[in-house]
């Protein structure tokens, strides 16, 4: 096994402009990489400050019943007035945690003037139990726009419960024709007394926004992580070289 060659060796004249070269790739790299990081951060801020701006809309300016929930109705505030279907259609939805206590959300059908039916969160209750009178005739209502949700939920018709707000699985439990997503009112005039549930905030952006600019700066650090290897290489070639014209 060779020596290691003394710190004096690594220092000698013809060295120096390696080591310049190396620290000098190394450090243009790493810059790089922090201004690509910071192009894929303005990015993704952009992309929150858009969803963040969007406008209240009339819900059946907005979304034709027949249409899937489409991904720009998603946190999208609408108005629309209906009448809301018999308490006793009400459904509770379990488990649902709120201001870290464990409870239930309880979704109403309503008749939207002009459109078909949408389940309309009403609000957050710690239990179930009794329904909640609903809104008698003809209601205005402020909501959010919610895709349902995905997980799988078991409808109890007894107790009228479920797991999850699950679209299809109430279609079948309803005699409704149910837009594919829900809304989130934002009204304590509906609410029958329960807490709101605040809608999500627009903020959850995907990752995949400005995924080229991230994907830049990985490159970038990963040509660094080369450029130091290739300063390591030639150093100790150029070293072993003249251990051997020595020797």
């Amino acid at each position: 096994m060779s020596p290691r060659p003394p710190l004096r060796a690594w220092l000698s004249p013809g060295l120096i402009g390696l080591h310049a070269l190396g620290v000098v790739a190394l450090v243009f790299c790493v810059v790089m990489g922090l201004w690509q990081m910071g192009s894929y951060d303005s990015r993704q801020e952009n992309e929150r400050a858009d969803e963040r701006a969007v406008p209240q809309v009339a819900l059946t300016d907005l979304w034709n019943p027949d249409e899937p929930f489409l991904k720009t109705f998603n946190h999208r505030p609408v108005t629309f007035e209906g009448q809301f279907a018999p308490a006793d259609e009400q459904v509770w939805v379990t488990d649902k945690e709120q201001d870290g206590r464990t409870g239930a959300w309880l979704l109403a059908p309503v008749q939207v003037e002009g459109g078909e039916t949408i389940l309309v969160l009403r609000g957050w209750a710690p239990e179930t139990g009794t329904f909640p009178e609903v809104p008698s005739g003809r209601v205005a209502i402020e909501a959010v726009l919610e895709p349902g949700e995905s997980h799988a939920g078991t409808f109890d018709a007894d107790a009228r419960t479920i797991a999850s707000v699950r679209i299809p699985t109430l279609i079948n439990e309803m005699p409704y024709d149910l837009y594919s997503g829900f809304a989130i009112s934002t009204d304590a005039a509906n609410s029958g007394g329960l807490d709101l549930v605040p809608p999500p905030q627009p903020g959850d952006v995907s990752w995949t926004v400005g995924l080229r600019n991230l994907a830049y700066a990985l490159q970038w650090w990963v040509f660094g992580l080369f450029a130091a290897f290739m300063w390591w290489r030639m150093c100790t070639e150029t070293l072993a070289a003249r251990r051997e014209k020595v020797a």
